[in-house]
């Protein structure tokens, strides 16, 4: 197969001048559609808005490569545009694209065209052969061009088999393997083994190229390649085995950078200056992050591992949950359950049970990956015990002897250990210092440096030492310093903060202020979703009911206004808590154009979610745009705890969402406050927000 035989002329455009780079994408699936190729037009442009989400196409020197892989697709094809004047694309480099090939590829098992599409890649390495397509004069000159140079350009396998073959300038027999991948391996991967093959060239070393693309691994190292050589280059933006390279000098970046920075990567491979890789137990490590954006980018791109990862935690756990409650609710124990109200029934103990557990390992789980994201696997453990310290606090140490200041003998806590036993541990009268969702954050990010730390100052030690550093060194070592920073300050820090908020609500109750407390309450549950500010006002919630039941066992009738307050305030806690997610839900179906493509895909889980007083479900939301979602969360909960303070709706259960509705008073209203608040949210997130070039 010839790349002219992907390429029809009703599908290139000479002459093209969009404005912005997604008027230059429209443009480009426009010419595809017109070659025929494709079966869905929509769900194809949908499938190039996701592929550009990962990760800019614009891989430089005026080039762009955008594609699309998908049943959408009926035969694979190119789409050609030249744009002379040049069109801002967010390149790699930052500089305009000048030409731009769209890719369709089918998803079949054939994959003969990714091979003559891969050439085509390579090709666009060459400067003299780019201006030569955008100087075409008409289509058929454009396919000439292109028809010539692949008939004098060797095939993707003899050009990676190539660059084995010694030069005659080689700089003292300087031996270099390298690595090139990218999430597709269509384009990218080709165009960094091209890139680093010119420069290692240009500077007289010796290069092997190992190409991990879509049709498998090419021109695999062997254990002899790697042991010759002198330097190992990996450009990656994928998954790649990287074990087989301990104890080798070894450079890692971005796939990008073997395109645009070959010349630089190889004056470090000739000044000796690449660090020796000491592996780490894992046998796949990704070469590079995409560090565009810088640091925030990268701070994000960690956080967002996190609470992928946790979601699952969230979702299964949450609603077996409020499973538990509504079989309880049919059981008829909604208003006479009291405290085991959602264990009453077995069967509903057995999924609040399974559910808790569940729920339960969200925090340490987010911890866990968020460090396993910045030191991979050596970061795992560490962050797994962080994020359970913040989800548990210090409140377990409370049983212990010394805990009173007292030693089992009679003797008092001195010294040291007394500044342990008081600062650390929790009293039996202490304040709160259960962290949460906040700690666990904290703790996911404190367990990654800390390892890297820890990787940063055992690199000097003897080789014969590195099989203890990812089993004993870091775990042990780890686990210790993050136990300790969370016990002395994390955990006490947040838990002080927790019993502030806690003491200000319980004023504004006492003070009758009702429409006050529900509206701060409502607001309070969609600040953090889940985090500490939520988990304060939940906690008040639950104390309020807990309240409720020592009044009516004093025989207060459940009419007398200081029970109902804490119905109320229980009522405006659960409704706060369910608008984040359905407003969220409602804003991606009425303006889609505001988020993602795998936001919007999550509206329908979201919608179940608040539907289940999963607050949680919002919060990659509101990771990925704080300032934008959170204030319009939090206007939208806090309007509906006001409005059901107002409706004076009451609330018996502590959790459940729609499944315990039977044990609301004036459910009606309660529904309007949850709509208002819903809406409110809703149409603030489509007037704040920014609309999402896909």
């Amino acid at each position: 197969m010839r790349i002219t035989d992907l390429l029809d002329k009703k599908s290139i455009s000479l002459k093209a001048a969009p404005k912005s780079k997604k008027e230059t994408l429209d443009m480009a699936v426009d010419l595809m559609a017109a070659s025929g190729r494709l079966k869905d037009k929509e769900a194809y442009r949908k499938l190039v808005y996701a592929r550009e989400e990962e990760s800019t196409t614009g891989v430089g020197e005026g080039i762009a490569i955008p594609h699309g892989k998908g049943d959408c697709v009926s035969k694979p094809g190119l789409a050609a545009m030249v744009i002379k004047d040049g069109v801002e694309y967010e390149a790699l480099d930052d500089e305009p694209v000048n030409i731009l090939f769209l890719i369709a590829a089918p998803d079949t098992k054939d994959n003969v065209h990714l091979d003559v599409l891969s050439k085509l890649s390579m090709m666009l390495m060459d400067e003299d052969f780019r201006n030569n397509l955008i100087n075409a004069k008409n289509e058929d000159e454009f396919l000439s061009i292109i028809d010539k140079a692949d008939e004098e350009r060797l095939s993707v396998d003899e050009s990676l088999a190539g660059s084995e073959e010694p030069t005659d300038n080689m700089d003292g027999g300087l031996r270099v393997v390298a690595v090139t991948s990218c999430p597709t391996g269509i384009a990218h991967t080709y165009m960094a083994a091209e890139g680093l093959e010119k420069a290692a060239k240009k500077a007289g070393v010796h290069i092997k190229i190992e190409t991990r693309g879509s049709s498998g691994a090419k021109n695999m190292l062997t254990d002899a390649d790697i042991a010759a050589a002198d330097c190992v280059v990996v450009t990656a933006d994928a998954k790649v085995p990287m074990e087989r390279f301990k104890g080798k000098k070894l450079i890692q970046r971005k796939v990008a950078d073997g395109i645009n920075k070959a010349d630089e990567i190889m004056g470090i491979v000739k000044d000796g200056s690449a660090p020796v890789y000491a592996g780490g137990g894992n046998e796949e490590a990704s070469s590079s992050s995409s560090d565009k954006g810088g640091a925030g980018h990268k701070v994000y791109t960690w956080l967002m591992n996190g609470v992928s990862h946790m979601l699952p935690f969230v979702i299964g756990g949450g609603i077996l949950t409020a499973i538990a409650f509504l079989i309880d609710t049919i059981a008829g124990y909604g208003k006479t359950g009291g405290g085991d109200f959602g264990s009453i029934v077995p069967l509903a103990a057995l999924l609040k049970y399974i559910g808790g557990l569940a729920m339960g390992l969200m925090v340490p789980v987010l911890a866990g990956y968020i460090a396993y994201a910045i030191a991979d696997r050596p970061g795992l453990a560490v962050g797994f015990v962080g994020g359970m310290l913040a989800s548990n606090g210090n409140a377990a140490l409370a049983g212990f002897t010394f805990a009173d200041g007292v030693m089992k003998d009679g003797s008092a806590v001195t010294g040291f250990s007394k500044f342990i036993s008081k600062f650390a541990f929790q009293q039996p009268d202490g304040g709160n210092t259960v962290s949460g969702f906040l700690g666990g954050i904290a703790a996911g990010f404190l367990a990654g440096f800390l390892v890297l730390f820890l990787q940063k100052i055992c690199a000097k030690l003897p080789a014969a030492l590195d099989g203890l550093k990812p089993t004993l060194i870091y775990p042990l070592v780890g686990i210790f310093l993050e136990g300790v920073i969370m016990c002395f300050a994390l955990n006490p820090l947040i838990g002080l903060a927790n019993t502030g908020l806690s003491n200000m609500l319980t004023a504004i109750s006492d003070a009758g202020m009702l429409t006050v407390l529900g509206l701060i309450l409502g607001a309070m549950m969609a600040i953090d979703m889940g985090g500490p500010i939520n988990k304060a006002a939940y906690v008040f919630g639950t104390g309020m009911l807990a309240t409720a039941s020592n009044y009516l066992a004093q025989e207060i009738p459940s009419s007398d206004p200081k029970v109902k307050a804490c119905y109320v305030a229980m009522a405006a806690i659960m409704v706060g808590g369910m608008v984040p997610p359905v407003g969220i839900a409602l804003a991606c179906w009425i303006f889609p154009k505001k988020f993602t493509k795998a936001e919007r895909g999550s509206a329908v889980s979201n919608l179940v979610m608040g539907a289940s007083f999963i607050t949680e479900g919002a919060i990659p939301f509101a990771a990925a745009d704080p300032l934008h979602v959170i204030p319009c969360t939090m206007v939208g909960a806090g309007v509906a705890g006001f409005l059901a303070a107002l409706f004076k709706c009451t609330l018996m259960a502590p959790h459940g969402g729609l499944f315990v509705f039977a044990t609301v008073g004036n459910p009606i209203l309660y529904i309007v406050a949850w709509l208002v608040g819903s809406i409110v949210t809703c149409v603030m997130l489509g007037l704040l927000k920014r609309t999402v070039e896909e």
